[in-house]
């Protein structure tokens, strides 16, 4: 058994984990800072995600700040014409594989223990790790904190396990075996059958129709719709900063007419920033997945949607739901999409961030996890105690539903002024490459761009609703903290 030691230590060299360490080591010159994954490569779940994944919004709003993505331009042509290009996994992956190798591990205070898992801590603090190939265990003395940066527990359709039965005989697949059909073209199905409505199964249908299947030979089980942001409104830079703004201010003005998050999201379809695939079902979930006018035309072709709960068990020729039955041409292959991007366990975790000689890294700009731990590192390198960083960076739980989602945006909201108000940190957002719209409007304000009037009277409208968004806010608080999540179990 080896001892090491080190100030920070980090379970998880995740895309939360890279972006928390890559802001210490220019906040904190003197940190030693230890990695240790399961993973061989850096990248968290982007490892085991399914080969033709991508990120749903723009790379500028994610990875660490003091990396851009090589090639942020725009796409001429396809769904996403117009709008910043979406960085695939391959280009993710090399991208951290880039943070690790070319900006920390070159620092000469970053540790990596790729191939390893955190056994847990004894009474003195001391943790133990252990290689996942050779099962050798490494002592490591942490001089400060734990960085938790496995809160969100993403689940990617290769590593979940189902939840329902699969009958000898019938044909199923994860998103990532599609790619390979082309190997095996006599077994090529007549029908596919997607299972899930979240974005996985949105990409996996997207992929289908681009690939050549007729929407027609799609089958799709919606247990429920969702609510989608329109990525036209959720653009980097000075070009698209108008549209950023008309968006957040429509926000503030659906909170202002609105009685509830159901309310707030009619109101925000009708001028186009919210989107959902079919227009006749009242969407029941919203996971701030981001989307373009163009996949949501592709997505509407698919019209043999079953909405009959989740599947319970897969038969060839039949699905089973509970004790109804409905048909499906034999021999089709079924894709299991149920995986989870963010279960909902990882509420079992919430609280605040700063827990002693711990750090549960958690959202405080809901749905930006990467500009959330780059904060928190900033948070946690400037200023004293837990009590005073806890309140500079309030987690703000991750929410399920319209109904919920007010709580998100208060929590936003609320944490976007305290920072604003505190020096520190409003200098730190106006050159932080994450921040959404910080460094825009600094450049802006710098070059004396007359494009910023854009901003003129959103200060005042951000006061005028406050009231109403925090009158919808604790009410959906209330709905989050009492309600079961959608498959059943206690929120809280």
């Amino acid at each position: 058994m080896t001892t090491q030691a080190t100030d920070y230590l980090i379970i998880g060299a995740g895309a939360v984990g890279l972006a928390f360490a890559d802001s210490l080591l220019d906040e904190d010159p003197d940190c030693h800072i230890t990695f240790v994954d399961k993973h061989a490569k850096p990248g968290g779940h982007w490892n085991d995600a399914y080969s033709f994944v991508a990120l749903h919004q723009p790379s500028a709003f994610y990875g660490v700040n003091s990396m851009a993505f090589p090639g942020e331009a725009i796409d001429t042509h396809g769904a996403n014409a117009g709008l910043h290009a979406l960085a695939s996994g391959t280009e993710v992956l090399a991208y951290f594989e880039k943070v690790m190798n070319l900006r920390l591990l070159p620092s000469g205070r970053v540790a990596y223990h790729r191939l390893a898992e955190f056994r847990g801590r004894d009474a003195d603090g001391t943790a133990t790790i252990r290689g996942v190939l050779s099962g050798e265990e490494t002592r490591i003395t942490v001089r400060r904190k734990l960085i938790d940066a496995t809160f969100y527990q993403t689940s990617v359709p290769s590593t979940h396990m189902r939840a329902f039965a699969v009958d000898e005989g019938a044909r199923i697949a994860i998103p990532g075996d599609l790619p390979d059909l082309w190997k095996r073209p006599e077994n090529i199905p007549e029908a596919f059958v997607i299972l899930g409505g979240g974005k996985t199964a949105m990409d996996v249908a997207v992929w289908l129709i681009e690939a050549g299947v007729a929407p027609d030979r799609i089958h799709w089980v919606r247990p429920r719709d969702s609510w989608l942001n329109n990525r036209r409104y959720l653009q980097p830079g000075e070009d698209f900063l108008a549209a950023t703004v008309e968006s957040q201010m429509a926000h503030l003005e659906a909170f202002r007419v609105s009685q509830s998050g159901a309310e707030v999201f009619e109101h925000l379809e009708k001028g186009g920033y919210m989107l959902r695939i079919d227009p006749a079902v009242a969407p029941e979930m919203y996971h701030y997945a981001v989307i373009s006018e163009g996949e949501i035309a592709m997505l509407r072709r698919i019209t043999q949607v079953i909405r009959k709960g989740r599947v319970t068990r897969v038969a060839d020729g039949a699905l089973h739901f509970g004790d109804a039955v409905h048909p499906i041409p034999a021999g089709a292959l079924h894709i299991d999409c149920t995986a989870r991007a963010v279960p909902f366990a990882a509420a079992d975790n919430a609280g605040p961030q700063f827990r002693g000689d711990t750090i549960v890294l958690q959202p405080v700009m809901v749905p930006l996890v990467t500009f959330s731990a780059a904060l928190t590192a900033f948070i946690e390198a400037h200023f004293a105690d837990d009590a005073t960083k806890n309140q500079l960076a309030r987690a703000a739980e991750l929410t399920d539903t319209p109904a919920t989602f007010p709580y998100a945006f208060m929590m936003n909201l609320m944490n976007r002024g305290t920072w604003m108000q505190t020096p520190q940190i409003a200098a730190w957002l106006a050159k932080a490459r994450l921040d959404p719209t910080g460094p825009t409007v600094a450049r802006m304000a710098a070059a004396g761009d007359p494009r910023l009037a854009a901003l003129s009277g959103f200060r005042q409208a951000v006061m005028a609703a406050m009231p109403d968004v925090i009158r919808l806010g604790m009410a959906a608080k209330a709905i989050h903290d009492t309600a079961p999540d959608s498959r059943g179990a206690p929120v809280k």
